[in-house]
């Protein structure tokens, strides 16, 4: 059985971008495989220096996986902070790891030209992803093309050490879904938090319906076909089956629609569809007890693995240095 791994940042409302782009699959695996998930809260205070608002955040998401079905008792869950020897791991491999790789990073210059202030934390945020990879023994790591390079940095980096110090390190392969990899907001960029541009999950009705409804939509006149290309063609297709996309697809290029009323459509539809979710979310927020206890399992289950990963590290580098 592989062990796949991935992690998501305690940085707000999970987001339909979220759900689709790594936590659907994830709950998939679950269920195949030997699914390592946590929430990444160190690389978190890459942006976040509010501690209640870093606390909240965890806490929240913790909820958002735990409703949106990924089960603590078939998988590994846990808070990134809670098993530290990821951040031993990273000082070690950063020594072996070329300064002009990193520099090259793409996700780093983007989030540099979008106005986030540049922080060393930022700058070797793959160095520590690679680490969350790495350190648990990581064969498959779903990402979405955006994190695509970052896995590749991991991989060269484990490459790299084996190289220089024996073949200790799994070599991660990518799991892209071609289908899904890049799911717009609405504005068209990327969904993301940092672009203001998400459809939330949870949270109020009034304010996800405000979100649809603020989808950016062309001046095309009313009797003319539309671009099926559009933010909200492409994110109302995430919800449908093949067959209800034909249809959508017949709409949006025949005469007469309107986007006001298939932006209402596809609010009712993301309602019906996390209705569910939203429901059982409601329920664990009213019985922490079990969410705690399931983290606290998580973590001890998470620290037996990197124990077993960085006992060989240590060794291998010399920072062993008395064999009993």
């Amino acid at each position: 059985m592989k062990r796949v791994l991935s992690g998501i940042q305690p940085s707000g409302s999970l987001h339909i971008g979220n759900y689709f782009g790594m936590m659907s699959r994830m709950i998939k695996y679950q269920d195949e495989n030997d699914l390592f998930s946590c929430i990444v809260n160190y690389h978190a205070l890459t942006t976040i220096n509010d501690p209640d608002l870093l606390r909240n955040n965890t806490i929240n998401a913790t909820l958002d996986f735990f409703a949106l079905g990924l089960d603590p008792e078939k998988s590994t869950f846990w808070i990134q902070g809670d098993v530290p020897i990821v951040t031993e791991f990273t000082w070690i491999i950063s020594n072996i790891t070329n300064v002009g790789m990193i520099e090259r990073s793409t996700s780093y210059k983007d989030k540099i030209s979008k106005g986030v202030m540049p922080n060393m934390g930022l700058f070797n945020y793959p160095i520590l992803m690679a680490s969350d990879i790495l350190c648990f023994g990581s064969d498959i790591v779903p990402v979405g093309k955006d994190q695509k390079q970052h896995l590749e940095i991991a991989r060269d980096i484990a490459i790299k050490f084996n190289n220089t110090y024996g073949d200790i390190l799994v070599i991660p392969q990518e799991d892209i879904d071609k289908n899904t990899q890049l799911v717009p907001g609405i504005d068209g960029q990327k969904m993301s938090k940092s672009y203001d541009n998400i459809i939330p999950i949870f949270g109020d009705e009034k304010f996800i319906k405000k979100q649809i409804m603020s989808i950016v939509t062309d001046s095309t006149p009313v009797d003319q076909p539309k671009d099926l290309n559009s933010p909200l063609y492409k994110l109302f297709t995430l919800f449908l089956t093949e067959k209800e996309k034909k249809v959508l697809e017949n709409k949006f290029l025949s005469p007469g629609l309107q986007y006001g009323k298939v932006k209402q459509d596809f609010f009712d539809v993301v309602m019906e569809y996390f209705r569910p979710f939203r429901d059982k979310r409601a329920y664990l927020s009213n019985n922490m007890d079990y969410v705690l206890d399931h983290l606290n399992n998580g973590s001890e289950k998470a620290t037996l693995v990197a124990d077993q990963i960085i006992g060989k590290v240590r060794s291998a580098t010399g920072l062993k240095y008395f064999n009993k």
